[in-house]
């Protein structure tokens, strides 16, 4: 395999998967993972690797987040005659959310993908699972919202409750805010939510501010790190590391589980961060260290957001592909020709991507507490990073104290 050195973890797959299709307008489409399959299987990624395949989720398993009669709504739902709702009831017929046929059925199965990697995991038959299909985040448990219909994460993370695991780590690194998420744990002190997100005064849903911090014997355990629009690889990890290493050495996980959105790269027509699929692979590897230092290796990983079909989707989510199953992709590694001409057939005017990286350089300085940064000269990476770092202390002053953390001391 050229290109590649490794090898564990699972793979979560079916092509039923591909059956949580909205309409042909419609931003998210099954293509950004049926290409993801065929990149990976194109460059030998899935070579001898046993792919578990889900069964769709039942009413019980749902049930742990969602309403019984949301639940029936999705199940009888219809779309709406005449001009699409603004806010239609459980939002189901919106233009984020439009009635699709057997739409249960489909995010049924989704749900029932990220139950079988977290079931894997807490059997001890694997310590690293990935599900692409998964990330529905803004599932709210009586109303669709952001394209998700059913919270897989959320219901995996009840399930390992239940199941032995009272201390669970939520990384969430998709350009909008982890809300649906947040909200079913908001008080539950067992559960530690992580978002990396837009900043909410500039990109739906509006929340994850880092005054957000949790609710009673759980305050604390909610955190939310706003980045502003035209970040870039550098910064965003610059912050990921200010907050996410000192919140999990603290919080003591017995399992990460990372949503994995890629709707951060700089070419999503959805959002306004400016990352790379370079920078994107590097919060993958990172991931999956703190899950090494802080969990014995056990990692659930999931997809989520991404919009970039051809170009970004793809790339990243078969480095994720590859994190998981410790087979490294150098993202100098050419894209195969075949793939290239598949994905020209479905687009042909978008210029297939062809190499796994974008060249993008992902060294980053570390947060060196208040007032450490040191101006370069150059104004607009001046005041990004200036930016950058007033949202790091903002989200360090909000939560660090509450888990006995020194919100200013860069060590911690």
């Amino acid at each position: 395999m050229s290109g590649l050195a490794g090898g564990d973890g699972t793979v979560v797959w079916t092509d039923r998967f591909l059956d949580y299709t909205w309409t042909p307008e419609h931003p998210m489409r099954p293509a950004r993972l049926e290409f993801t399959m065929a990149l990976a299987q194109g460059l030998g990624l899935l070579d001898g690797v046993e792919r578990l395949t889900p069964s769709a989720a039942g009413e019980s398993d749902l049930l742990r987040v969602h309403t019984h009669d949301y639940i029936e709504a999705v199940k009888h739902a219809q779309q709406p005659p005449g001009p699409t709702p603004t806010d239609p009831p459980y939002g189901l017929g919106s233009a984020d959310n439009p009635v699709f046929p057997h739409m249960h059925e489909a995010a049924s199965v989704i749900v029932g993908g990220t139950l079988a990697a977290a079931r894997e995991i807490a059997a001890g038959r694997t310590r690293r699972a990935v599900s692409i299909g998964g990330g529905m985040h803004h599932a709210m448990p009586a109303s669709a919202a952001g394209f998700c219909v059913y919270n897989d994460v959320a219901v995996a993370i009840s399930w390992l409750l239940d199941n032995g695991f009272d201390r669970i780590a939520y990384i969430d690194v998709d350009v909008h805010h982890g809300d649906g998420v947040q909200r079913v744990f908001y008080g539950d002190p067992r559960v530690l939510t992580v978002s990396i997100h837009q900043h909410p005064a500039t990109l739906w849903p509006n929340t994850g501010w880092p005054e957000e911090t949790g609710a009673g014997k759980a305050e604390g355990t909610a955190i939310n790190l706003p980045i502003m629009p035209g970040t870039r690889d550098p910064l965003w990890l610059r912050g990921f590391h200010a907050v996410v290493p000192g919140a999990l050495a603290a919080f003591r996980p017995q399992i990460v589980i990372s949503q994995c959105g890629v709707d951060t790269h700089r070419e999503d027509p959805l959002a306004d961060l400016e990352l790379s699929v370079d920078g994107q692979r590097a919060a993958f590897l990172a991931m999956r260290e703190l899950a090494d230092l802080y969990a014995e290796g056990r990692w659930l990983a999931v997809g989520g957001g991404g919009y970039g079909l051809i170009r970004v989707v793809p790339r990243a989510w078969t480095h994720l592909l590859a994190t998981a199953l410790d087979r490294t992709i150098d993202p100098a590694t050419a894209t195969p020709p075949e793939w290239r001409e598949r994905v020209g057939e479905y687009a042909p005017m978008v210029a297939a991507p062809e190499t796994m990286g974008d060249g993008a350089d992902t060294s980053y300085a570390r947060w060196d507490g208040p007032g450490g940064g040191r101006d370069t000269g150059d104004e607009r990476a001046d005041r990004a990073r200036r930016a950058l770092d007033i949202s790091v202390l903002a989200t360090r002053r909000a939560s660090f104290g509450l888990l006995g953390l020194d919100p200013e001391d860069p060590r911690d």
